[in-house]
């Protein structure tokens, strides 16, 4: 008997349903170069089904034009076998096309189109494919290279208040971390007081402070005083969003030298990019001059930046952030990732790609700790000394809980937001007050 007639080809599962849910859930006023948070932060929730009743979920930033789009690409998927990733990506590529770089824009986060409607797709599709053959995603992914995925504090600016339905009010009666994450960060006694609560509510051992909010005097004292707060032993880094002039980067980064693990994106462009790490000793990293894989010939020609800061939502999914893994280290780039406001099935999805990659030389970014919601059935993911453990279950490891998705989407009804726009909800605080791409 040959392999040929022992073994006969058998077709995958087809998507029989999609259902898109866009959900809103509570923010805390974050200060960014973009703006502030406002009180609630969009997702969307993707659910495929197939014909024998799999179900497979994936989580993307919320945007009403590409829900209009996933949408719009129910009948080119509706009977496709969720293992033909490529074939999906293809015929997706097909309809929409592909992104280009300028329509990243200028804000912190992602506003290309294609890229998150397949990475909804595909993470869906890997979560299904992973029941069907009873195995994780990172198996999927050429399996585990390590058993917990080690995450940093994630610091922001912020104004008095919690979010949601309190905005810019506070809950009397929190306590803990639930307390700390309400209360304001304008300084940096009260940036290191922020750091302190976070830490020890999730053991984190590295630290990031999201930049770009005041003059960089001030944010580089905050560097300063979480390093005499911490100590040398716990790696920093700020991520000033690409506000700064060149000539600012370079003295401020001077200064920062002795206490920076790296410095992320200090200014705008390849270009800028090149020109502060040539006069810094300090390691760049990025996820706004480098974003996609037409970005990085010239990023090696240059020399932009030493570490690239992946997204699975942002750069294709899972699989491509493999490949991207795989370019990075052919030419010596690092690798980390970079995290925006997101819920489990997002973590679970970031979890599984850092298990799978080779190395994880940096703690991996995330804004979960300043999440309260949740939308799956076993609650809000644990953290242990920082780091989240490798779900063992076949798929993402993680159910919908559909009580919660409901009360979530009814919260999206509710509040009026279509799409991230951090600029309405600054001026509310200071009136007039106007996104700029260079700031110092």
């Amino acid at each position: 008997m040959t392999l040929a007639t022992h073994f006969s080809y058998k077709a995958g599962p087809r998507i029989r349903e999609i259902t898109i849910t866009p959900i809103a859930i509570v923010d805390p006023p974050l200060l960014n170069a973009a703006g502030l948070h406002a009180p609630y932060a969009l997702r969307t929730i993707v659910e495929l089904v197939t014909d024998d009743g799999i179900s497979g979920i994936s989580e993307i930033p919320g945007n009403s034009d590409i829900d209009a789009a996933l949408e719009a690409s129910k009948p080119l998927l509706i009977g496709r076998d969720v293992f033909q990733l490529n074939e999906i990506r293809q015929v997706l590529v097909d309809h929409f096309g592909k992104d280009t770089a300028a329509q990243r824009g200028d804000a912190p986060w992602d506003q290309r189109k294609m890229v998150h409607i397949f990475s909804a797709i595909e993470v869906a599709c890997l979560d299904i494919i992973g029941k069907v053959m009873g195995r994780p995603v990172v198996d999927i992914l050429g399996g585990k290279r390590r058993d917990r995925v080690p995450f940093a504090a994630y610091l922001f600016y912020k104004y008095e208040g919690a979010g949601g339905k309190l905005a810019f009010d506070t809950d009397p009666n929190a306590v803990g971390w639930a307390a700390a994450r309400q209360a304001s960060a304008l300084n940096p006694a009260e940036i290191v007081a922020q750091a302190k609560a976070m830490c020890a509510e999730f053991g984190f051992q590295s630290i990031k402070l999201k930049g770009g909010v005041f003059e960089p005097r001030q944010e580089v004292d905050a560097m300063f005083a979480l390093y005499e707060a911490f100590g040398p032993d716990v790696p920093l880094r700020i991520d000033p969003n690409a506000l700064w002039k060149v000539e600012t980067a370079i003295q401020y980064g001077r200064e920062m030298e002795p206490i920076l693990e790296y410095l992320e994106d200090p200014v705008r462009g390849q270009a800028a990019m090149a020109q502060v790490r040539k006069a810094l000793k300090t390691p760049l990293a990025t996820n706004m001059c480098t974003t996609s894989f037409e970005d990085i010939p010239n990023s090696i020609a240059i020399g932009s930046e030493d570490i690239i800061l992946s997204d699975h939502h942002f750069w294709g999914g899972l699989r491509a952030s493999m490949t991207l893994s795989g370019i990075c280290e052919t030419f010596g780039r690092g690798l980390s990732m970079h995290s925006n406001s997101h819920l489990g099935i997002s973590l679970a999805a970031m979890v599984h790609l850092g298990a799978a990659l080779p190395q994880v030389p940096y703690a991996l970014d995330t804004h979960y700790p300043w999440q309260s919601d949740e939308v799956i059935t076993a609650g809000r993911f644990q953290f242990e000394e920082g780091a989240v453990l490798v779900p063992q279950e076949p798929g993402l490891g993680v159910e919908l809980d559909r009580d919660a998705l409901a009360r979530l989407h009814q919260n999206y009804r509710e509040c009026g937001l279509k799409k991230r726009d951090d600029e309405p909800e600054m001026q509310k605080k200071q009136p007039g007050w106007k996104f700029q791409a260079v700031r110092w």
